[in-house]
Parts: structure tokens; sequence; C-alpha cells
């Protein structure tokens, strides 16, 4: 049974964390820019009805639920080092966990929330998107290569499972 569970949470954190990295990657090489050429009333206004739809999408589910399954990883593995597999494990949930989960909640949750506050016609608003535009690409592709990483930490745990 403890195999299956944990053969469970591999499968469901490695692909997971690569459609994050796919949806992550796609705003850090393309959507950003293209939002980035618009006029900043329009790009303001693009983001954060953005912004307010994926807290209602399927991303959430996705979001919460690979965090959950990566921080499980990192105290499943911790308490079975010697067996194979548990420190890509620890390695993949810890990296997920800090690298994506904190990541979002220090820095791109509160830059959302500042561009959210701003009137997007606003003679500031220019100012708060340009830094936006900066910074939380910048932290959006920390979150990229910490999704991906993960998801190759977990494929490697997988591929290091005895088979049954």
């Amino acid at each position: 049974m403890r195999q299956v569970l944990t053969s469970g949470l591999l499968w469901f954190s490695a692909l997971g964390c690569g459609l994050m990295a796919g949806v992550y990657f796609a705003f850090s090489t393309f959507i950003m820019t293209a939002l980035g050429r618009l006029d900043q009333a329009a790009g303001i206004a693009a983001m954060n009805a953005i912004n307010v739809d994926i807290v209602r999408s399927l991303f959430m589910p996705l979001f919460l639920g690979t965090t959950m399954a990566g921080a499980a990883l990192v105290v499943m593995s911790a308490l079975r080092l010697g067996e194979p597999g548990a420190a890509s494990m620890i390695a993949g949930g810890g990296l997920y966990v800090i690298g994506m989960f904190v990541v979002t909640m220090a820095f791109n949750v509160p830059l959302n929330n500042a561009l959210a506050a701003v009137q997007p016609s606003a003679p500031e608003a220019g100012a708060v998107w340009a830094v936006y535009l900066k910074d939380w690409v910048f932290w959006n592709h920390v979150r990229t290569v910490a999704a991906v990483g993960a998801s190759a930490l977990f494929v490697a745990a997988l591929a290091s499972q005895p088979v049954s």
C-alpha cells in the first residue's frame, strides 16, 4: 500500500509540476512580452483580468495539489532515507515547495496585489507596470526553473522505484 501511495504521488507530482512549468514557461516567454507591448492601461487591465480568472480556474487545484503532494513526498522520504529515490523525492519536493509555492506567495502574489490596486490609467500606473513587468517576470522565471527541476527529480525518483 505504501508503494502504491508513493508511486501515485510521484506520478501526480511529476505530471503536475510539468504542467505548471508549461504555464509559467508560456508567461515567461511570450505572454508577458505581448502584454508589455500594450499600452500601460491595456496591459494592466489584461493582467488583472488574468489574475482574477486564474484563481477561479483548474489552475488552482493543480497549483495547490502539486504543492501538497511535493510536501508529502518530502516528509515520506525523510522517514525512509535509505530507500531508492528518497533523495530525489526530497530534492524535488523541496525545490517545488520553495521555488514555486514560496516564491509565488512571497513575490508574485504581492506584485499582483499591487497591480490590482492601481488605476490602469493613473499617472503612477506606468511606473507600477514597468516594475511589475521586470520583477514579476524574474520571479516567474524562478518558478519555471523550479517546476521543471522538480518534475525531472520526480521522474528520476520514479525511475529508481523497484518494479513490482
